[in-house]
């Protein structure tokens, strides 16, 4: 059964003026790469509560998440506004299974999301574990715009510790940016344009994560599917594994 920890914000970085980041002090407690935990807020009559995944390591004191600012929305217009030393409830224990333990081994690691559905990898990526699993890493990121590419200081330490390893390509769709893709993610994968860029091959030696919006994972999956790349499964081991990140 889920419990909630208090938590106190040590800072509320802006990546522009609907992407934020919340990092938040709370009292120690374990957690994979890759899973998530609810953020609350007091509401008129219940708590107010929605999964965010940890973007920091296990081994990071801070929890840091990635939001998106949804207008309309009940708690993250609430998020934004939060300051450094402002509270919010945490759920306990961490849940999800979008973790590389459930992943088989391959000689490639693709990342692939959307949004803030990166956050996931970030969190993996400041693990030892994909580094001594896989013998190439793709970090493909999809946006809207340049603005979107957060934490770009993390990318940039990466590539310089493995720079023969990792290979991190953006995608922003609504406007030219220098080195990235211009095209949906799922229409990168059907012209090869996707390899081209990086250099890679999506087949039977490639395990693929996806994560971010709905409709890129439907279409990303028929695509890679057409490849004989189907869905793993605990029963039945596969080449993609999908995490559900909106809902």
């Amino acid at each position: 059964m889920a419990t909630w920890i208090t938590g106190t914000v040590v800072e509320n970085k802006r990546w522009h003026a609907d992407l934020f980041s919340l990092r938040v002090k709370t009292d120690p407690f374990d957690f994979i790469a890759g899973q998530f935990v609810r953020l609350g807020m007091p509401g008129p009559e219940k708590r107010i509560q929605r999964a965010y995944s940890l973007v920091n390591s296990p081994d990071d004191p801070i929890l840091d998440f990635l939001v998106t600012t949804v207008p309309d929305g009940e708690l993250s217009p609430r998020l934004d506004q939060l300051q450094p030393g402002d509270t919010l409830e945490v759920s306990q224990p961490a849940s999800g299974f979008f973790i590389l333990s459930e992943i088989p081994d391959g000689k490639t690691l693709w990342l692939i999301g959307t949004g803030t559905g990166i956050g996931p990898y970030f969190s993996m990526l400041g693990t030892d574990e994909p580094w001594q699993r896989y013998e190439k890493i793709y970090l493909i990121h999809g946006v809207r715009t340049e603005a979107d590419l957060c934490y770009q200081d993390k990318v940039r330490q990466w590539q310089s510790r493995y720079p023969e390893q990792l290979v991190y390509q953006p995608v922003v769709t609504r406007e030219p940016v220098i080195g990235a893709l211009h095209a949906r993610i799922p229409s990168l994968i059907h012209s090869g344009e996707l390899e081209h860029a990086t250099g890679g091959t999506l087949d039977e030696n490639a395990q693929i994560m996806l994560c971010g919006n709905p409709q890129m994972i439907t279409d990303a999956k028929a695509e890679l599917a057409a490849r004989d790349l189907n869905i793993n499964l605990r029963r039945k081991p596969g080449n993609v594994t999908v995490e559900q990140y909106w809902k």
